[in-house]
């Protein structure tokens, strides 16, 4: 059994019009968020072995923030393809997790995060920034994802966890 986190990265700054999309930071909400969402895994026991985040600095931040609020020191690893990515997209980096990881963070952007979240539930479900959905995975390796049954077993949305 594996265990599937899926976080939407925490909340962005807009306010420099100038900024290319991929280069914007978080803003102040953001830098609580992630941290926060952090301490709930840590209350939740829900280590990751490796995270896996788009290169945009908001997700890249994200994911820094959520390594080192946990203490854990996950293995991180961006990855490009994570960058707005469809569902279809996140799933191709899942299944090339290293079969030894038995907790998968993955970081990414809505509407992709949320659509895979939903597709995954079979219920529509709302991922706003630093939302994380906890999925089991009932395979032995990553490889078998695709074809696998998840189990959704809870969403953490941070206006529930404040």
């Amino acid at each position: 059994m594996k265990t599937l986190l899926l976080m939407r990265h925490a909340k962005s700054d807009w306010d420099d019009a100038g900024t290319p999309d991929h280069d914007r930071p978080l803003n102040a909400r953001g830098e609580r968020t992630a941290p926060q969402m952090a301490a709930l895994l840590v209350s939740e026991h829900v280590p990751p072995d490796l995270i896996l985040s788009s290169t945009a600095l908001r997700a890249r931040a994200t994911a820094l923030a959520v390594a080192e609020a946990t203490g854990w020191k996950p293995e991180l690893c961006l990855r490009h393809e994570l960058y707005l990515a469809a569902p279809s997209r996140i799933v191709q980096a899942i299944v090339r997790a290293p079969s030894g990881v038995d907790c998968l963070l993955v970081v990414g952007h809505n509407p992709g995060m949320e659509e895979l979240v939903s597709d995954l539930a079979t219920t529509r479900q709302s991922m706003p920034t630093a939302a994380v959905a906890r999925f089991a995975i009932p395979v032995d390796d990553w490889a078998a994802f695709a074809g696998a049954r998840a189990e959704l077993v809870q969403v953490w949305r941070p206006r529930d966890v404040a």
